[in-house]
């Protein structure tokens, strides 16, 4: 069962260049195209005519042209043009979906219901911005959505699956907090290590070398929107006592969680910084390694799930560190009992 009543990450911004985009999201086909004012839209990926993906047509101007037999659309979703004849169907027009452009992100309501802005994650860090610089990308996941989000709940596997770019042995080891505001619906992972390894993900990046104090603070927004505070700092100098933190270098890695079907999930991701503000070559050097760290949770969850097709007899074993996974799969059970 998949939670609607919510945001969902549909695409890359930069995704949306020239041709309609295709992209199945909670089971359904969606056709997602910028017109030439810049207007983002979204329907449903189906001629009402012959049921031709309308994500094979082309955009003209401020319409959608179906690349079968012509039917066009508006940006409602409306049929305005059917070739042969004057009269349009009046079961000619397409269901539409309504989407905000945020920076690097484009968002998607899939519910019923009419879309609630005040749930829409906010991303100020993802749109120009003087303060903070950003990458992004997308992966595919042949695996479910809970794979995901036990994965990202739990990052102890940082020292085992990424201990060539962001994993040492004291993130394993170190102790987690959580927290769950079920007001909020979110689920907030601590894990504060002091005097340890610096990865070569962040010494590269920031300069320093050798022990750092570093700081992983999730927080999980179910269903679909994930935040890591990662902060790095010389051994020994937390944040002052008024809350400026100046000398420490800080990151925010997202992923938006959008699954696709049953069993396949999109992953999105994006990481920005508040350091070397601008740098191309850190830009360049942070996606490439980020891209490789999710390719390592791509493969990983690929084949978690090809094992659990196999197989409905086995059974997990939970232990301290699944707290913060354990503590998701309860809120998101709920989610899914109440809408």
């Amino acid at each position: 069962m998949f939670i609607r009543e919510c945001w969902y990450v549909a695409a890359l911004s930069s995704e949306l260049e020239g041709k309609p985009l295709s992209r199945q999201i909670l089971g359904e086909h969606v056709a997602i195209y910028r017109t030439e004012s810049g207007e983002v839209v979204a329907v449903a990926d189906r001629c009402p005519h012959r049921g031709y993906p309308l994500s094979l047509g082309k955009v003209e101007g401020e319409l959608l042209v179906c690349g079968y037999h012509g039917f066009t659309f508006d940006c409602s979703g409306s049929c305005v043009s059917v070739p042969g004849q004057d009269r349009i169907p009046t079961k000619a027009d397409v269901r539409t979906y309504r989407v905000v452009e945020q920076g690097r992100w484009l968002w998607i309501w899939m519910g019923d219901g009419e879309a609630d802005l005040t749930k829409l994650p906010e991303t100020p860090w993802l749109v120009e911005n003087p303060q903070w610089s950003s990458v992004t990308g997308y992966a595919k996941i042949d695996g479910s959505f809970d794979f995901l989000v036990d994965n990202l709940l739990d990052l102890s596997h940082e020292t085992y699956l990424h201990n060539g770019s962001i994993g040492t042995p004291e993130v394993a080891t170190t102790p987690i907090e959580v927290e769950v505001d079920d007001d909020a619906k979110v689920v907030r992972v601590f894990r504060h290590m002091d005097a340890v390894q610096c990865p070569p993900f962040y010494s590269k990046t920031t300069g320093l070398e050798g022990q750092v104090d570093r700081w992983q603070d999730i927080e999980y927004f179910p269903p679909g929107f994930y935040m890591l505070n990662a902060r790095i700092a010389p051994v020994g100098q937390p944040p002052l006592a008024d809350g400026s933190d100046d000398h420490a270098f800080h990151m925010k890695i997202f992923y938006g969680l959008t699954p696709a079907s049953e069993g396949k999930v999109h992953d999105f991701w994006a990481l920005a910084r508040d350091f070397c503000v601008g740098d191309e070559e850190i830009d360049r050097f942070l996606e490439k390694m980020q891209a490789s760290v999710v390719q390592e949770d791509v493969d990983a969850l690929n084949i978690l799930q090809a094992r659990a097709n196999e197989s409905d007899t086995w059974s997990e074993v939970s232990i301290k560190i699944d707290r913060g996974g354990l503590a998701a799969r309860r809120v998101l059970e709920t989610m899914k009992q109440v809408q």
